[in-house]
């Protein structure tokens, strides 16, 4: 348990650094912690089910190391690397719906269908104001934001911590879209994609652990 606490410290000081190095403008510093985040929550997710003698969920780690290629990818800056990038996230959200039918999420259909239903009318409206603006980008982005919007309404089926870690992962990736649509960007746009990024994978993570603790 004492490195499971220290892999969840080494997460939480270096989203901390990333976030800072975002405000302070110190790029160097923000391309070398970004690809850490990650890899350093799925080592805790997989350390902190070995303290309890159990095994993390079979696609938690996939899911958080195919973000962080994502994340890498996405630093590279080309068209090439950001579709690349793109397809990896998709991955990694393929990882987590799977992972949330698997446990139940849609047991209770009644739910599922009205949280699908609120989803998929903000998808539609999102994609609906962003589609004159994207260009080549228009079809990508609809096909990888319905998987994002599936990772929102499976997780919400799990609790409320990977409920809103979905919710945040949908927003995050909303102000990426924002950016592409080339429209006015909210102040410190970068640092709040990160921030509610970090947020979200850190949520899904830690609510899916407990899920599987309450399944024990």
């Amino acid at each position: 348990m004492r490195s499971a606490t220290g892999l969840l410290g080494g997460f939480a000081a270096t989203s901390a650094t990333h976030l800072g190095a975002i405000l302070s403008g110190t790029s160097v510093l923000k391309h070398a912690t970004k690809p850490a985040l990650m890899p350093l929550l799925a080592a805790h997710s997989v350390t902190a089910a070995a303290a309890e003698e159990r095994e993390a969920p079979k696609l938690l780690a996939p899911a958080l190391l195919a973000s962080a290629a994502g994340d890498v990818l996405l630093q590279l800056g080309d068209d090439t690397a950001f579709l690349a990038g793109m397809g990896s996230f998709a991955a990694a959200h393929v990882c987590y719906v799977t992972m949330f039918v698997q446990r139940g999420a849609l047991t209770d259909r009644k739910r599922a269908l009205v949280v699908a239903a609120a989803y998929a009318t903000a998808w539609a409206g999102m994609i609906g104001q962003l589609w004159p603006d994207l260009g080549e980008l228009r079809m990508p982005v609809a096909g990888y934001s319905l998987l994002l919007a599936s990772t929102a309404v499976t997780s919400a089926g799990l609790g409320w911590r990977t409920g809103l870690g979905g919710a945040l992962f949908l927003l995050s990736d909303t102000l990426i879209a924002t950016k592409l649509a080339k429209w006015r960007e909210l102040p410190g746009h970068q640092f709040w994609i990160m921030a509610t990024y970090i947020l979200a994978q850190y949520l899904l993570t830690s609510g899916t652990l407990e899920a599987e603790r309450r399944r024990a």
